[in-house]
């Protein structure tokens, strides 16, 4: 499925033109408005779900005929952790594609010139070879506890992949890795792993705890790509790939959750005893993508591992009465 080679985009973006970014509240839309903004593009739309509900055909069709966006990145979903994919399974799937149904089918209808899907590396097999090649979309079965969300975001990977055979329109998709940095959650219930330790080891250290007990073993490894560096891979690939695969974005290296706590707790300042509970669950023991395709395009990372968690621990200090819980 899809290109052999890399193939480039017709023209450059115009800085000029209007650019929807659908989501842009979110931890990856606002960090490409973040991005956008700093690249000097001046005509950004952005609507809040109060504003523009994504679910209601009828209000996304009136939007697109009244903003006439010339490009879109469409960074909005319904996303969850392991819990809520698992308890609510018809909300993931059902409000995720009315989402990418209404905002692609109207960005058809209205012109839409350029337009990045985002998806995520859950789309992929279970079981899938490491590190995990575009190529093995559709090669095996999914995690079960977020297959909802996967079978959604799947489907907006082969309506992009529609509409270039289809109307010959040059829309690509990105699919990223685990994305951490300011904005993210750091709910008790709702965060993922690097956000989770953060609050943990700075509550600890706040109040003195002589250790922090983390679940399993701390060796599964995962990889992290701070997300303003996903923004930036974002922007390249309007600029410089029009290919019908997806193009798996992330640093192409992982570290042990143990090597995550540890870095984590030297960047709060927490000295007492790391624990680990065995009896809880590891998860699956690696999830790597490989990046080849995004290296090949000229994109490399810029933000390191421990630099990216230290700014991120500086932007939750100064946010954590406003944080998302």
């Amino acid at each position: 499925m899809g290109d052999s080679v890399i193939p480039q985009p017709p023209v450059s973006l115009d800085r000029s033109a209007s650019f929807f970014v659908a989501g842009h509240r979110g931890l990856v839309g606002s960090a490409i408005w973040r991005k956008l903004e700093a690249a000097g593009f001046d005509r950004l739309i952005g609507r809040s779900s109060s504003e523009l509900d994504l679910r209601d055909r009828a209000a996304v069709s009136a939007f697109f005929a009244e903003t006439k966006p010339r490009y879109v990145v469409l960074a909005a979903a319904k996303v969850g952790g392991i819990l809520a994919n698992s308890t609510y399974p018809v909300d993931f799937l059902s409000e995720n594609l009315r989402i990418q149904v209404n905002v692609l089918d109207s960005a058809l209808e209205h012109g839409v010139e350029r337009l990045l899907f985002l998806g995520s590396s859950c789309i992929y097999p279970k079981l899938a070879p490491q590190p995990i090649k575009e190529e093995y979309l559709l090669t095996g079965h999914l995690e079960p506890t977020n297959d909802a969300y996967a079978i959604a975001k799947i489907a907006g990977i082969l309506q992009i992949q529609a509409v270039r055979r289809q109307y010959g329109l040059p829309w690509i998709s990105a699919m990223p890795t685990n994305l951490y940095g300011p904005g993210d959650n750091f709910s008790p219930q709702g965060s993922h792993v690097l956000p989770a330790l953060i609050r943990r080891f700075d509550e600890a250290r706040g109040s003195g705890a002589e250790s922090v007990t983390n679940w399993g073993t701390g060796s599964p490894r995962r990889e992290f790509l701070h997300v303003d560096d996903m923004a930036s891979a974002c922007l390249h690939l309007l600029e410089n790939y029009d290919g019908s695969d997806q193009v798996n974005v992330g640093t192409g290296e992982d570290s042990t959750i143990r090597e995550i706590a540890e870095i984590v707790a030297d960047e709060v300042g927490y000295d007492g005893r790391i624990e680990w509970d065995t009896t809880k669950p590891d998860g699956t023991p690696r999830k790597l993508l490989d990046v080849t395709k995004l290296r090949q395009s000229g994109w490399e990372p810029t933000i390191g591992l421990r630099d990216g968690i230290a700014s991120t621990v500086h932007w939750y200090r100064e946010h954590v009465n406003t944080v998302r819980t």
